[in-house]
């Protein structure tokens, strides 16, 4: 390993001992170089369980050879989910034709409420979508979702007693590799590669982004260590996908436990920035900046990069951009928005659409219902939240003249899709909202809530994206919140209050001019380093 710093070099050691290893990695600490020069420094045959399909790809560019770079999907595709190929991609259906084909025929009560065939529907898809994304091995009540109203256990076991027949039966038409009435996606063929207890032909085991894997890749990675040393890598604090069935693994694994804290994407200031969050977030580790890295805080005129909390509020800056003139790319691209918009604009005008995948809806209020509760059209609600703010004629025209990322003069992207990327220049989107105030307090004055400690480690994903210069905009409340005034650890461990924190200093970016800029990616590193100016924006 070439001049590791202390913490690589205890990995290393770890890791040539053959003891099971957890490697926590805040953002910036070079964790994919970290692994890449432990696979290099044997000759055993590894894999490595990539988060997704664009990082398996990079990550076979870097690792050597004996070590295989794919994602659990990619695995359990080979294994068994070729054999569903004809059911894959299949044209989506409202939940209601899927429920009546499973038997669902009729509204019932339960308690107060009445639940509607169409309701019913819903609630047993989302029943096998979250069997899933669990470690079980059959469906049971604890995966049917509680509903409002129906909060009391008495009256969700009987919800759960009424629908756990009607998902079983749906789980069982998922086994068909032909066809069936459910569709087919790629977490069934995942589910069905893990229920059949695979065992993964290598030496050592490398997972990376550990703290979002779902129980069901958990599982089939915990059951390889009588035979593996099993690796895993990743940011607890960087842990944003609870919503969707993720779990950070790293919080309960038996083995030895090592960290990466020094950055070096980053200077020190940005660092003491990142500390406030993870200490918000509750998070067990701290970062260190690279002295050599002259980050700053402060305006930015002319960010390569913004970064928003929704959707909706990632195209709502894209149309601002487009009409002061810039050059815009999105992040993920908009070639499917496209032409998703171009369906919901004939839903709306009550025609039928061609678009493969929503071609047995028939009106924009079934499509609205399909995304709002079918787990299989959770993927839909931000195209029908951004057709309901801003309109289909709208979001085509601002598709229309998005520039691909490589000529763009900045990407807008969520905090989501920006995870695992950076940009020299950033800013914080303005719907990065503070927390609500809470009940009045004995005065009649309103409380503060704390701050969520997801709502903390999406802040942080968000400005670790930074190399130079970041703009905390959307942000800035964090400067005036109660919360802010406690102490908080620094790197070192020791104490510091918030209120004698430093505040931002105001700097300016000297990077690529106008020109310069002009065909340059958006994620390129700017030609010159941030310095201080007093009361000067980040300006390029």
């Amino acid at each position: 390993m070439l001049n590791p710093t202390d913490e690589q070099a205890a990995a290393a050691d770890a890791f040539h001992a053959g003891e099971h290893l957890s490697l926590l990695a805040g953002a910036g600490t070079g964790k994919t170089t970290t692994l890449t020069q432990l696979a290099h420094a044997t000759q055993r045959r590894g894999r490595y369980l990539a988060y997704n399909r664009a990082i398996a790809q990079d990550a076979t560019r870097r690792f050597p050879r004996s070590v295989l770079c794919k994602t659990a999907h990619a695995l359990a595709y080979a294994a068994v989910g070729h054999r569903y190929t004809s059911r894959l991609g299949a044209p989506r259906r409202p939940a209601w034709q899927t429920g009546q084909a499973l038997g669902i025929t009729k509204a019932i009560r339960v308690g107060e409420r009445d639940l509607s065939q169409k309701t019913l529907s819903y609630v047993t898809l989302r029943t096998v979508a979250r069997f899933c994304h669990t470690a079980d091995a059959t469906i049971t009540r604890h995966h049917v979702p509680h509903l409002r109203g129906l909060e009391e256990p008495s009256l969700h076991a009987q919800l759960a007693a009424h629908l756990v027949p009607f998902a079983r039966k749906a789980w069982l038409d998922l086994q068909h590799p032909d066809d069936g009435a459910v569709r087919f996606d790629h977490d069934h063929y995942l589910k069905i590669w893990a229920l059949t207890q695979p065992k993964i032909d290598a030496d050592f085991l490398l997972l990376d982004e550990a703290q979002d894997t779902n129980p069901v890749v958990e599982k089939i990675f915990l059951a390889q260590r009588d035979h593996a040393q099993l690796v895993m890598v990743g940011d607890s604090a960087q842990a944003i996908y609870h919503w969707r069935g993720a779990k950070d693994v790293m919080a309960g694994f038996d083995g030895t436990r090592l960290a990466l804290s020094r950055s070096f994407r980053f200077g020190p200031r940005l660092a003491e920035e990142a500390n406030r969050w993870l200490h918000l977030a509750d998070a067990p580790i701290r970062l260190a900046g690279a002295d050599t890295v002259p980050t700053e805080l402060g305006p930015v005129t002319r960010p390569d990069a913004v970064l928003c909390r929704t959707n909706v509020g990632a195209m709502a800056q894209v149309m601002e951009l487009l009409s002061d003139g810039h050059r815009v790319a999105l992040a993920g691209g908009g070639d499917s928005l496209r032409a998703l918009a171009l369906a919901a604009r004939d839903l709306k005008e009550g025609q039928r659409t061609t678009h493969p995948e929503l071609v047995l809806f028939t009106t924009w209020g079934d499509l609205q219902d399909y995304a709002a509760y079918d787990p299989a059209g959770r993927d839909l609600q931000p195209l029908v939240d951004l057709v309901d703010t801003h309109g289909a004629d709208a979001i085509l025209a601002a598709v229309a003249h998005l520039a691909p990322e490589d000529q763009a003069e900045v990407t807008v992207s969520t905090a989501h899709k920006a995870k695992g990327r950076e940009w020299a220049q950033v800013k914080i989107a303005d719907d990065f909202t503070p927390p609500s105030d809470g009940p009045p307090d004995g005065t009649g004055q309103a409380t503060v809530r704390r701050i969520d400690d997801k709502e903390a480690r999406l802040a942080y994903v968000a400005i670790t994206r930074t190399r130079r210069c970041l703009d905390i905009g959307g942000l800035s409340w964090i400067n005036e919140h109660p919360e802010e005034h406690r102490p908080v650890l620094s790197h070192r461990g020791d104490a510091q209050g918030g209120s004698e924190r430093s505040e931002p200093t105001p700097g300016r970016c000297t990077g690529s001019s106008g020109t310069e800029r002009k065909g340059r990616a958006a994620a390129s590193v700017g030609d010159g380093a941030c310095e201080k100016v007093l009361n000067g924006p980040c300006a390029s």
